[in-house]
């Protein structure tokens, strides 16, 4: 596995981190639950929400290991049913959130640390944008000289995945810390957060 990592360009590996960095600060179903999460519930339950939704991105790359990347591009249907599933449940969550009164995070949420991570790891399993990131893109930083296919993917994933969490775990709690101004704009921030997720539905839907 050392041999793999040492194996890679160092250009190419920073290109890579700079792509997955870009991913995680683009705001989408995880970063708005991660952060909601934090607002409604505080730091720790942010920080759990992260949690969960990193081990979708865990099971994303593993399923990529595996050489589900290659059917779910030969197959373009199986891509369709993720696609839409992630719609479906992103605009679940925009009804719940439209339809909040004034608790902010009210409806999209968790409340608890094992709902937190339960319904972190759901948005990001039917998150395609995560998923294609990582079927189509990782594989084009790979190269045949350095290991085996697999390894590469593992590899490049867990350097995708250390600086996701990162990202995401910082965020729980930072949402959790400034909670309280946060809050002033509850009801705001509920129908924006609405409308941010069906605008993200509609987009997986048309692409």
């Amino acid at each position: 596995m050392w041999d793999v990592l040492t194996g890679f360009d160092p250009a190419v590996l920073l290109t890579f981190i700079g792509a997955g960095i870009l991913l995680n600060l683009t705001p989408g179903a995880d970063f708005i639950f991660v952060s909601a999460s934090g607002i409604s519930s505080g730091s720790r339950i942010g920080m759990a929400a992260a949690l969960g939704v990193n081990l979708g991105v865990a099971l994303h790359v593993v399923m990529a290991a595996a050489g589900l990347s290659a059917l779910l591009l030969a197959w373009p249907l199986a891509y369709d049913a993720i696609r839409y599933a992630g719609a479906a449940y992103l605009v679940f969550l925009a009804v719940q959130a439209w339809r909040a009164s004034g608790d902010l995070g009210e409806g999209r949420a968790a409340v608890s640390v094992g709902r937190a991570i339960r319904r972190g790891f759901v948005t990001n399993v039917l998150n395609p944008k995560t998923a294609l990131f990582i079927f189509a893109f990782i594989p084009q930083f790979t190269d045949p000289t350095i290991g085996p296919m697999w390894m590469q993917i593992v590899v490049l994933g867990a350097i995708f995945l250390a600086f996701g969490m990162a990202f995401s775990l910082s965020l729980g709690a930072a949402a959790g810390v400034f909670a309280h101004v946060l809050r002033a704009k509850s009801r705001l921030l509920n129908r924006l957060s609405a409308i941010m997720f069906t605008g993200l539905a509609a987009r997986l839907v048309w692409e």
